[in-house]
């Protein structure tokens, strides 16, 4: 994840900056503002190293055994820590009709940006909405990506059921047309903070350079108890602009396209929450899924190269019970489909977490709600099937399993 560098002095001048902003303006007639959010704390404990992000609160998976000189394996170190930087500030605006749409919009940030000496203040949402009587709704800006979606699991851990569940905030023009129970949507996405890997690393430069934003539409059907939809994403990367064969540089012309696919549903009856998605995703490392693509063929002379994408099968289901006393149980799984084509060498794959056959996820946590405060513990066990990626599409063979144990503590005041 990409970070926005603010020192504490810079922060401290645009809160009060943001608070002087809307006491000058909350005067202006039809302009409505308030404030929202939370302060968070996490403390948590793994029995091994992990794939993860923000400094261990955004738990992916295990990471595969790694051997010192005599034999023992150096990820088989437990650890653990005790962190508030996920604390939430956003600001919701309304303002006056225009041209018969309502408008609104919301800027939303934390402290959960990261680099390698501290923690700095992030944009998390920045957009405009227009709304119109007749059902239709425009947004412009930064929210959450389509495929993370309406439906998403209930647990503690940061991660909000990644790598099985898309996560992502990207910039995006959405449209939404509601009629009746019925609401289709249609998404331009771009990328900034969460991106795809490729020749020089993650980068949003890939889709950049290939022009065509990647697009999403989709349909969900919502009664009082019942939701249930799909979508289809596609994205197409340019993974490079040229190549260097024999010391000549070449200009190359070359695209990985791919589409996913996914179906979402939840029911709600009185304290119980049912609630579960699956995909057919491919190349979708920018949602924080495990995915990438490979190389297939080279061409001699200019060195353009040919990508096939990896596609998985990914599920999770969750189970939610209560209102001030809660009960969840969460369950993913994720498999590696392979590629379309044989991959000519292993050395050339862009992506994460392609070395993994199969990935799996159980947790269960406990939760005391009220009005302001939430307080929950959660246990999850997550095991990884490493292995070796065969050329032969993109299969993983001569698997091992390797599991980690977590424990987190959430304590959260809303305002």
């Amino acid at each position: 994840m990409l970070t926005h560098h603010f020192s504490t002095r810079k922060f401290i001048f645009v809160l009060c900056g943001m608070a002087f902003f809307c006491m000058a303006e909350a005067q202006k007639k039809n302009f409505d503002y308030s404030f929202y959010g939370f302060v968070r704390g996490d403390i948590y404990y793994n029995s091994r190293s992990n794939i993860e992000a923000v400094d261990g609160l955004f738990y992916l998976y295990p990471q595969d055994r790694l051997y010192d000189a005599d034999g023992k394996d150096l990820n088989a170190t437990s650890g653990g820590s005790f962190y508030t930087f996920t604390t939430r500030l956003g600001l919701d605006m309304k303002g006056p009709d225009i041209g018969g749409a309502k408008t609104s919009a919301k800027i939303e940030t934390d402290f959960g940006g990261t680099t390698n000496i501290n923690f700095m203040l992030r944009l998390r949402q920045a957009y405009v909405k227009l709304e119109w009587q007749k059902g239709s709704s425009l947004l412009l800006g930064q929210t959450w990506h389509p495929l993370f979606g309406e439906v998403i699991p209930n647990v503690l851990n940061l991660s909000t059921g990644s790598p099985f569940q898309p996560f992502n905030r990207s910039p995006q023009i959405n449209y939404q047309y509601k009629r009746g129970k019925l609401r289709l949507t249609a998404s331009a996405v771009y990328q900034l903070m969460y991106t795809s890997s490729g020749p020089d690393g993650k980068s949003e430069q890939y889709l950049k350079n290939g022009v065509i934003p990647e697009l999403y539409a989709g349909g969900d059907y919502k009664t009082e108890r019942f939701l249930m939809g799909a979508g289809v994403d596609m994205i197409s990367l340019k993974p490079r602009l040229q190549s260097v064969v024999n010391k000549e540089i070449f200009r190359v012309n070359e695209r990985v396209t791919s589409f996913s696919y996914d179906l979402h549903a939840e029911y709600v009856y009185d304290k119980l929450k049912i609630s579960g998605k699956t995909l057919l995703a491919s190349n979708q490392e920018h949602n924080v899924m495990i995915g990438g693509y490979g190389v297939t063929k080279i061409d001699d002379r200019t060195g353009k190269q040919d990508y096939t994408a990896f596609r998985r099968s990914t599920s999770w289901i969750n189970i939610v019970y209560g209102k001030k006393y809660q009960g969840c149980l969460f369950a993913g799984y994720t498999k590696n489909l392979g590629t379309r084509e044989n991959l000519i060498s292993t050395d050339k794959l862009y992506g994460s977490g392609l070395d993994i056959d199969q990935l799996t996820n159980f947790s269960f946590c406990m939760r005391y709600v009220l009005p302001h405060w939430n307080i929950g513990l959660e246990y999850t066990l997550a095991t990884a099937w490493y292995g070796d990626t065969s050329r032969s599409h993109g299969k993983v063979v001569n698997t091992d399993d390797v599991s980690n144990h977590r424990i987190e503590s959430v304590f959260i005041y809303t305002f």
